[in-house]
């Protein structure tokens, strides 16, 4: 699909079972948002099951451990830092569910917070090619570059003059289209960006990043996306 418009999801949709593994700012509202919207959503982080009472109570999610998180899962969140995706649990993905779609929402701070990455340094690797191999399974990159607060904030019914586009990049289509149609149901319109060696596109310092735009102003910012990273987000 080329860049475009949000596609509209068909009606009657069944709702999906969704491992969130990440309870920060995007995680939390992220479990806020879909579990409103009726999903099933199965929450964890790394200190484990019972810091996340409230949030439970608050919202309906499961609590669950980071093992557990993906079983059965349609859609899987990884929404942790960077530094942090080598340490997740080897096949973790073993038990989602046949065709799961992965959703990484990660960036890449080395000077911030993850240090230096020598396969996203020296190797040319974009963020989101990286954490596909670290978890053996291709990813969908969304959310990158979207305010936390934006996802409680910011829905706007389809066809609003005021609803904000998200940028999306991967390889699988299915996965794409599965990660666009839920976007829309969360309220924002989405934008085809490519595969994930396009998503450098989206990466922290870019025009994209951040931005709260329509479709028309995603598309030209990913257009205008220099290759090089800016000396922020430069070990």
């Amino acid at each position: 699909m080329s860049r475009q418009e949000s596609p509209t999801p068909s009606k009657g949709e069944s709702n999906m079972k969704i491992g969130i593994i990440g309870a920060g700012n995007i995680g939390g509202n992220l479990t806020r948002r879909l579990t409103e919207l009726g999903h099933d959503v199965y929450v964890a982080n790394s200190r484990g099951p019972q810091t996340l009472t409230a949030l439970a109570e608050e919202t309906g999610a499961t609590p669950v451990t980071v093992e557990e998180a993906p079983r059965g899962a349609e859609i899987v969140v990884v929404t942790i830092p960077l530094k942090a995706v080598p340490a997740l649990p080897s096949g973790l993905l073993d038990q989602a569910a046949d065709g799961v779609t992965v959703i990484d929402t990660g960036n890449y701070y080395p000077k911030q917070r993850d240090g230096r990455i020598d396969e996203i340094e020296d190797g040319g690797l974009t963020e989101s090619r990286w954490t596909a191999r670290q978890l053996g399974h291709t990813v969908v990159k969304a959310f990158n570059g979207t305010y936390a607060q934006d996802i409680l904030d910011r829905p706007r019914p389809a066809g609003a003059p005021d609803r904000v586009a998200l940028p999306v990049a991967a390889d699988d289509a299915t996965a794409k289209q599965v990660v666009r149609a839920l976007i829309d149901e969360l309220g924002f319109d989405t934008v085809d960006a490519g595969g994930l060696d396009d998503s450098w596109r989206q990466q922290p310092g870019t025009p994209v990043y951040g931005l709260r735009e329509g479709v028309e102003a995603v598309k030209k910012a990913l257009a205008e996306a220099p290759r090089e990273r800016t000396p922020d987000f430069t070990a």
